[in-house]
């Protein structure tokens, strides 16, 4: 169950610093002290090697970019040594790129979002430079473009760090066996994908990224959403957001048809992953119906 820890007076103050960065309200800071700063306690216990690569999944909405951020300034704060954070989602190839892939796999590669769509030759390489201590960039993504940023606006890590939090909606999904991709999970599969290509694709290049990248985490922290019908109610959330923050003409961002269908291209793996991961992972963090981590439960037989 969740339980309330004593912030130190420097950990409190920066994180409310992080609160008003960040938008949220003001008794966040009890989410603070029920959930991230005992979370990372445990991490900063576990800790037997350096750096510590922690994993995080998450379904799309659930609160990743949020658990991450706040992890890993109380990781710095409590050992005084410095961590990295990024996500998946900053590795998607490039708008040309997917154009590409589209054309010579299949048209449902042009929309950003499962395995295959991102550089896994650029994580390799970004997560090898962090895990060896040598200096690195870490590119970012613009949702509002839906193309990658320039190199410019790239995160820098110049220093060795203790810590790398990796997250992403995929991050430690298990791939699925080949019978399961027969039939189709939704609209999107069946009248855009009737020869499983797409998805058999994508299956691939999951089971890819598990083999170089997911084998590789010491930690692996689930955020565990009550369902799937809640991971479109929050992803439709984190548009509203996206829509009021950007100075991006809206017409490039999604109406409610388009973001259904966007969606759909991530349902599969993250039903998947809502049925499999749960007991695979070293820490489940489960989300109710109200947005709330209920609990850290920890699995120390899972490793």
């Amino acid at each position: 169950m969740t339980e309330r820890m004593k912030l130190p007076s420097q950990i409190s103050q920066q994180c409310q610093l992080l609160i008003g960065a960040l938008r949220l309200p003001e008794q966040f800071i009890d989410v603070v002290e029920n959930i991230y700063y005992p979370l990372a306690v445990r991490l900063l216990n576990s800790k037997q090697q350096s750096p510590l690569l922690i994993s995080i999944n998450g379904a799309q909405g659930t609160g990743k970019s949020t658990l991450t951020q706040f992890t890993k300034l109380i990781l710095e704060l409590l050992s005084n040594k410095p961590a990295a954070a990024f996500s998946i989602d900053d590795f998607y190839l490039t708008r040309a790129e997917r154009q590409h892939l589209a054309k010579k796999i299949h048209p449902l590669f042009k929309t950003r979002g499962v395995p295959g769509t991102h550089d896994l030759d650029l994580m390799k390489s970004v997560l090898n430079s962090l895990l060896n201590g040598s200096s690195t960039q870490i590119p970012v993504f613009n949702k509002a473009i839906d193309d990658r940023a320039d190199k410019e606006s790239w995160q820098t890590i110049s220093e060795p760090v203790d810590f790398i939090l990796f997250e992403g909606w995929c991050v430690l999904s298990p791939p699925q066996e080949a019978e399961q991709l027969v039939e189709p999970i939704n609209q999107l599969e069946k009248e855009e994908d009737p020869n499983t290509e797409w998805r058999r694709y994508a299956n691939l290049k999951l089971t890819e990224y598990q083999q170089q990248l997911f084998s590789l985490t010491d930690v692996s922290i689930m955020l565990q959403p009550p369902d799937f019908e809640h991971v479109y109610e929050w992803r439709t959330l984190q548009e509203e957001k996206l829509r009021e923050s950007t100075q991006t003409d809206s017409n490039q961002l999604m109406d409610t048809a388009a973001l259904k269908r966007f969606i759909q291209h991530y349902e599969r793996i993250s039903r998947h992953t809502l049925a499999q991961l749960p007991a695979l992972v070293d820490y489940l963090l489960p989300v109710d119906r109200q947005h709330n981590i209920t609990a850290i439960i920890e699995r120390h037989d899972s490793r």
